[in-house]
C-alpha cells in the first residue's frame, strides 16, 4: 500500500487528514478511509505515474465548481504529505448501503423492479445535471456506480476523471460500455459517448446482459482485440435489432435476456431499441436523450403490478390490451386480474396497495419529496379500496352516480371505475 494506517497528511486549507484503512486500489491510485476532525472521509491517493501535473490541474477546476448533484462522491480538496511526492484527493465516504451495479450483475444482490426503477430515473437525472454543466462524464460502467438495494438510492463514484465536454480527458473508458465512435478511435469521450454507456449500464441493470452480446459472440473462438474491435466498434449489431436478427440471444447462453425482454412493457423496450439501432451510427440525434431515460423510467415504474397468484412484480402494458392479449405472470404464468389505474394526462398510475402520490404526478415535474396521496384499505371492509388524500388541499372529486364531494386532507376517496378527482392543477380519472 502507497500509505499506511495513521499517516498524517495535509489538505489545502491547512487541516489534517489521518489515514485509517486500506479500501481498495484501481487503475489510477488506491483509495483509503481517513479522518479529518472526527469526520469520515475517503481518501484518493494516486500511484507516481497517473500523479500529472494536468490530472491536478482536473483536480482544481472540479473542486472549483462543484459537484452537480449530492449523489456524486466530488472531490473536495487535494491532499499532499509533506516528504513524499504525489497527491491525493478526499471525498465524502460512499456508506456500507450502496452496493456496485457489478454486484447485481454477479447476482449479489436482488433489488427488486421498483428499487431498479429508482435507480434508473437518478442516473439519468443526475447524468442530466452534469451534461447541463457543460461536462462529460467519460466512463460510464458498472464499476462506479452504486446503489441501494432497498431503495433504489444511488451514489456516483470516480468523478476525478470528468471533464469538460468536448475537451480532452486522458481516458477513453471502460471496454463492452464505450460507444462504438470510440471503440474505432473516430471520436473522444462526450456527453454523446456518455449516453451510449448510459444505456448500455441500463441494459445490463434491467436485463442482465450485454446489448450486443449475443449469438455473434458466441461464434468468435478468441475474444481479442481484433474481435472486440469488430463487436463493440465496428460491426455493432443490437440483439434485439427488429431489421437484423443475426445476432439474436442464444437460448442456453443469454437466457436473462430471452426472459427479461419479455417481462417489459413495449414502451420500454423501444427505448433501447432505439439506442442500439439508430443511436448505433447516429450519436447526435439516434441516442436516447436523458430527460428521455428519466420520464420512461417513472412510467416504468408507475407500471408496476403483482401477481395474484404468486406475490411478484410485474408490468402493465397496455398496447397487449390494445393487442386484446392478457397479461400473464413472467414467474408463475398465471393470468394478472389488473389493478385500478389513475390516469392524470398522459401518465397512468397502477393503483396497488403500496401506490403513493407525489408532487411529481400532480404537474410538479421531478418532485418527489412529499407523499400527497396513498392508496389505502377501508379499515372495516378489506375488500374496499380508496385513495387517502395526504396533501394540505382538499380534492374535489366527482363520483360515477355524478355526485360532486370535497375531499378534506386525510380523508379517502373510494377507489372505483369512472371516479374523478380533481387536484388543483391537474384531473384524474380512476380506470379498471
Amino acid at each position: 500500500m502507497i500509505l499506511a494506517s495513521g499517516q498524517a497528511l495535509k489538505t489545502e486549507s491547512g487541516k489534517i487528514c489521518r489515514v485509517d484503512d486500506f479500501i481498495g486500489a484501481g487503475g489510477q491510485g488506491e483509495v483509503f478511509r481517513a479522518d479529518i476532525d472526527g469526520y469520515k472521509v475517503a481518501l484518493k491517493w494516486y500511484f507516481p505515474t497517473q500523479a500529472t501535473e494536468r490530472q491536478k490541474a482536473t483536480l482544481e477546476y472540479l473542486i472549483r465548481i462543484g459537484s452537480p448533484t449530492n449523489k456524486f462522491l466530488w472531490p473536495i480538496e487535494i491532499v499532499s504529505l509533506k516528504d513524499k511526492p504525489g497527491y491525493g484527493y478526499i471525498m465524502r465516504l460512499r456508506e456500507s448501503r450502496f452496493k456496485g451495479v457489478s454486484d447485481l450483475l454477479k447476482r449479489r444482490i436482488e433489488p427488486s423492479f421498483r428499487a431498479l426503477c429508482t435507480a434508473a430515473y437518478e442516473l439519468a437525472d443526475n447524468f442530466l445535471e452534469l451534461h447541463a454543466k457543460g461536462l462529460c462524464y467519460q466512463d460510464i460502467s458498472d464499476t462506479n456506480i452504486f446503489l441501494d438495494p432497498a431503495s433504489g438510492e444511488i451514489c456516483i463514484s470516480d468523478n476525478d476523471n470528468v471533464t469538460i465536454d468536448g475537451q480532452e480527458g486522458g481516458i477513453l473508458g471502460t471496454p463492452r460500455f464505450m460507444a462504438p465512435e470510440v471503440v474505432v478511435n473516430r471520436a473522444l469521450p462526450s456527453a454523446d459517448t456518455d449516453r451510449f454507456s448510459l444505456a448500455a449500464l441500463l441494459f445490463y441493470m434491467f436485463f442482465l446482459n450485454h446489448p450486443l452480446e449475443g449469438e455473434r459472440e458466441l461464434k468468435i473462438r478468441c475474444l481479442d482485440l481484433p474481435a472486440m474491435y469488430k463487436l463493440y466498434g465496428e460491426e455493432p449489431i443490437f440483439i434485439y435489432d427488429p431489421d437484423n436478427n443475426s445476432n439474436r440471444p442464444v437460448k442456453g447462453e443469454h437466457d436473462n435476456a430471452i426472459i427479461y425482454w419479455t417481462i417489459y412493457p413495449n414502451f420500454f423496450r423501444q427505448l433501447f431499441i432505439k439506442s442500439f439501432t439508430i443511436g448505433l451510427t447516429n450519436p447526435k440525434d439516434g441516442r436516447v436523450r436523458e430527460s428521455e431515460w428519466r420520464r420512461e423510467m417513472i412510467h416504468l415504474r408507475d407500471s408496476i403490478m403483482y401477481c395474484g397468484n404468486c406475490g411478484v412484480e410485474s408490468f402493465y402494458d397496455p398496447e397487449r390490451l390494445r393487442e386484446g392479449s392478457s397479461h400473464e405472470c413472467w414467474h408463475c404464468k398465471a393470468e394478472i386480474l389488473l389493478p385500478p389505474r389513475l390516469r392524470i394526462k398522459d401518465n397512468v398510475i397502477v393503483l396497488n396497495h403500496n401506490t403513493s402520490l407525489s408532487w411529481h404526478h400532480l404537474g410538479k415535474d421531478w418532485d418527489f419529496s412529499e407523499k400527497i396521496g396513498e392508496v389505502v384499505r377501508h379499515p372495516k371492509d378489506p375488500k374496499v379500496w380508496g385513495l387517502r388524500n395526504k396533501s394540505a388541499d382538499s380534492w374535489v372529486c366527482t363520483l360515477p352516480d355524478g355526485t360532486s364531494v370535497v375531499l378534506p386532507p386525510g380523508k379517502t376517496v373510494p377507489i372505483a371505475t369512472g371516479v374523478k378527482i380533481n387536484f388543483g392543477a391537474v384531473e384524474g380519472e380512476v380506470r379498471t
